[in-house]
């Protein structure tokens, strides 16, 4: 049973081209009339990065076909050229200092918890969608998108029993060799967590994501940090909080940029887990010495402001959610993922 206002929300199934062109015509307007339009998009689809674009093109041709051939028909819905569209879903390979921020709350337990800020362009406020994907050859999930790009690299509920929650890390100094955003949408399609530290490990070097992952019958949380080539894995038993920096040690991940407001939503957050508070109060909070962890300043000094907010609980049967858009009715979207039991427990 879902319930909808103000969101909305695409059925996107069949074949990779008939997917991708559904979630083009989905973003049409919103990327000729905004995003195309923005000094980011002039930036990434600049000369100077062509040949990174399409060196990372090559090697999801050659790797993940199946989402080279998404993209491309997402090219061809937004009736724009393949290789600015390809740029824009590798835009964090190509700029290390990405504005891009969101902050991800963490409960394990009996009924484990996922709840997210998610944090972009002031502009798209209202104007992002849910996808409900239903591919030819792997699991249903449902996951929020902006207009232009492919699913996965936002937050995602899937019908193999996983909640997935993704936060930008700027890591320096990284040769991209593939999109993390193709990474990500390949994720979507795994039967379960090992399987996609897996396709983590076995990827070519991806700029940096921090991934919130939480599996039916399993009571952690997982935190994996990936890019740059370098996979970690936190099996989380306690409540925590990520704000789109590197919380694990490494070569790669000890260089990376980390904003003050980063830093400060991480300080606040830990300080309101400490009082109790619950997942969607922190989100929603506004105080602290510091910025905000919800954003909603039109000088925000990264450029983000709280477009969605997300919570998802794992209870026996499947997982129920919820998706609130700043300044609509709340919630904007609920939803409940139904899962077969017996998978193998982490």
């Amino acid at each position: 049973m879902t319930t909808t206002s103000g969101l909305r929300y695409h059925e996107v199934a069949g074949t990779a081209a008939t997917r991708g062109f559904a979630l083009g015509v989905a973003g049409r307007a919103t990327v000729a009339q905004i995003v195309s339009q923005s000094p980011l998009w002039h930036r990434i689809t600049a000369p100077d990065l062509t040949p990174a674009v399409r060196r990372m093109a090559d090697a999801t041709r050659a790797l993940f076909p199946e989402f080279h051939s998404e993209i491309a028909a997402l090219a061809d819905g937004l009736e724009l050229p393949f290789d600015p569209v390809f740029a824009w879903n590798a835009r964090g390979d190509l700029l290390a200092g990405l504005g891009d921020g969101c902050t991800t709350v963490q409960v394990p337990g009996d009924e484990p918890v996922i709840a997210h800020n998610e944090d972009g362009l002031p502009g798209l406020l209202g104007h992002c969608f849910i996808a409900e994907l239903r591919p030819d050859s792997a699991p249903t999930a449902t996951s929020f998108c902006y207009p232009g790009s492919i699913p996965g690299h936002t937050f995602a509920v899937t019908a193999a029993g996983l909640v997935i929650a993704v936060n930008n890390l700027r890591l320096l100094g990284i040769v991209p060799e593939i999109p993390r955003m193709v990474l990500a949408r390949a994720l979507l399609g795994a039967p379960d967590r090992d399987a996609m530290v897996q396709l983590l490990r076995d990827a070519p070097p991806s700029g940096g994501f921090h991934l919130s992952i939480a599996q039916m019958d399993a009571s952690d949380i997982w935190s994996v940090s990936f890019g740059g080539g370098e996979v970690h894995v936190v099996e989380n038993t306690r409540p925590m909080l990520h704000s789109n920096h590197a919380q694990c040690a490494g070569p790669v991940m000890s260089r990376q940029s980390i904003t003050d407001s980063s830093r400060d939503r991480l300080f606040r957050g830990l300080e309101l887990l400490e009082q109790g508070a619950a997942p969607l109060s922190i989100l929603s909070d506004t105080g602290g010495a510091g910025l905000p962890i919800f954003r909603a300043d039109p000088d925000d000094p990264d450029d983000e402001n709280t477009v969605a907010q997300f919570h998802a609980r794992l209870i026996s049967t499947g997982i129920d959610w919820q998706i609130d858009i700043p300044g609509q009715a709340s919630p904007t979207r609920t939803g409940f993922m139904p899962v077969t039991r017996g998978m193998d427990e982490s």
